[in-house]
């Protein structure tokens, strides 16, 4: 057992195999240690989320180093059936370097009953292990920008089915009209952690069909209240355009990693709160997260809106055509017709947009997040939209609040403190402190899933062999074979494939959220990597 550093609200476990993983889950599942937040179970490892002010570092590596890993993992007795059509594209590949026909292929996937092992990548997205002894399949030398929905897929010792159209490299053998994730079911996730899968090759299936499947649908978002619904306030602020991209957000959906989901949220949790506060609302209510300008909303009746994060110009519009600038972080009324308009930033990248009262929007999972990555939540806005609004509590606004003020400009450079791990040393020494002296471009790729960076020289790896997939970080810096690093923010995927070299410190998660395209980043390691010993962890 090993236990890699992440940040200081996390900490990576490495254990010899994924029976060790189980057991170790198994176990801290049903002892809790207090303090532990969050459990993120992968191939070999666990990634374990905690709040430092309960438990320090020392005390739970010390705990889960005196966990029993010679235990067995119980199995469950909820047994899914899953028909395939064995059709996939690599089939023949797959055959191929097993050494066997494609018809040997589809006989031993179905002859054999999987398990869920643990959840990740995207919703639903389940790693099925205990498949035939023959299934160790290599993913993809360069992974498709697409893989459809449905697809049956095979990676190393796992099989999964791809819950919707994602990119990916595992090897796809079938397809299957079985809905992986479905928010009308009570749990979305079809299949959960412990559950026993088998594959069913439907073009000689004879059984019926496993019930969990005849209702199953394909996702449907969640979506704000429609114009005909706006209740008894008469108060809506109507889209009347909506910039690059712009979305609900809130504090996240946590504690859902069992569905496979990640927490989301706004990116830069600082603003979307003072926001909120500006206007009166409870900090936690979902607001607008707009990035780059663009947005413009119209009252309907009279609304008190604030405008917080990036330095963009804010205008207002009566019926009448008059105009005028209004401030960002100060409460701003609106009266019936009046316009807002936010323009293209000169610092920052995202604005959050609060109204009092708070928007009428239904929450998924708990939250009113929208993830791009994993499509949880409601659908991006759209140009004639109506956004309902809810009656305030209180009559009342906040104080005007100080904006911040080093926000990074395109082509200015921002420098983000990290902490080393938990792959730091699959990485050349030359590697490591290339990371912190050259300094990297943010690229037009960049969205809400990560920043996409690109440097002079690239990162590389002493260990060059594939990595099991595991738990990664809000902030990781993963890096994939090209040596160009991805700095993963809100939307990013709950598990990955690729070593991350470093964490971005949570302080620096809000300002990491509003760098634009085309500025350029400097890492500041302030903590050296080193595996934590369960006698000296601090």
């Amino acid at each position: 057992m090993r236990f890699l550093p992440v940040h200081r609200q996390a900490l990576m476990v490495e254990l010899d195999d994924l029976q060790q993983t189980l057991v170790l889950l198994q176990s801290l599942q049903a002892e809790p240690i207090d303090g532990v937040q969050e459990l993120v179970p992968a191939a070999r490892t666990i990634l374990v989320y905690f709040a430092p002010h309960r438990v320090t570092a020392a005390q739970l590596v010390q705990a889960i180093a005196g966990r029993n890993l010679q235990g067995s993992v119980q199995r469950s007795d909820v047994l899914v059936e899953i028909p395939v059509r064995y059709d996939g594209e690599d089939l023949a590949d797959v055959a191929q370097m097993l050494g066997i026909s494609a018809h040997e292929v589809v006989q031993r996937h179905t002859g054999s009953e999987w398990s869920v092992a643990f959840t990740g990548f995207a919703p639903g997205f389940a790693y099925l292990s205990g498949g035939d002894p023959i299934f160790n399949v290599a993913r993809r030398t360069t992974p498709r920008t697409k893989v459809p929905a449905g697809a049956v897929a095979l990676a190393g010792t796992f099989s999964a089915v791809y819950p919707q159209a994602s990119p990916g490299g595992w090897q796809i053998i079938g397809v299957t009209d079985a809905a992986m994730w479905d928010l009308a079911r009570d749990l979305p996730a079809l299949l959960q952690p412990g559950y026993r899968v088998r594959f069913v090759d439907a073009s000689t299936a004879s059984a019926g069909a496993d019930p969990r499947l005849a209702d199953a649908a394909p996702v449907q978002a969640a979506a704000a209240v429609p114009p005909a619904a706006m209740g008894d306030t008469g108060q809506a602020l109507w889209v009347r355009a909506t910039g690059l991209l712009t979305v609900f957000q809130d504090c996240g959906r946590h504690g859902q990693a069992g569905q496979g989901v990640s927490a989301s949220g706004a990116m830069d949790q600082a603003a979307f709160k003072s926001a909120n506060r500006l206007v009166g609302n409870a900090s936690h209510l979902p607001v607008l997260e707009t990035v780059g300008g663009g947005l413009v909303l119209q009252s309907v009746g009279e609304n008190v809106v604030a405008v917080t994060g990036a330095d963009a110009p804010l205008t207002i519009t009566t019926a009448a055509g008059r105009r005028w600038n209004a401030p960002r972080y100060a409460a701003i009324a609106l009266a019936d017709g009046d316009s807002l308009g936010l323009g293209q930033p000169t610092t920052g990248a995202r604005c959050y947009v609060a109204v009092r009262g708070g928007y009428r929007v239904t929450p998924v999972l708990g939250s009113a997040s929208t993830d791009t990555l994993a499509q949880v939540g409601p659908p991006a806005l759209h140009s004639g939209q109506l956004l309902p609004v809810e009656a305030a509590w209180h009559a009342v606004v906040g104080d005007a609040a100080l904006a911040p003020d080093l926000l990074p400009a395109p082509g200015q450079e921002v420098v983000l403190d990290v902490e080393l791990g938990p792959r730091t040393d699959w990485f050349t020494p030359e590697a490591v402190a290339l990371l912190a002296r050259q300094r990297w471009e943010v690229t037009p790729q960049s969205n809400r899933v990560g920043l996409r960076l690109a440097g002079d020289e690239a990162l590389a790896r002493a260990i060059t062999s594939e990595l099991p997939s595991e738990g990664t970080a809000l902030g990781a810096i993963q890096v994939p074979a090209s040596g160009q690093p991805v700095l993963f923010l809100a939307d990013h995927p709950l598990t990955g494939g690729y070593p991350v070299i470093g964490c971005v410190v949570p302080h620096h998660l809000d300002l990491a959220g509003q760098i634009p395209v085309g500025a350029w980043i400097r890492f500041k390691p302030v903590r050296a990597f080193a595996v934590l010993n369960p006698a000296v962890a601090d």
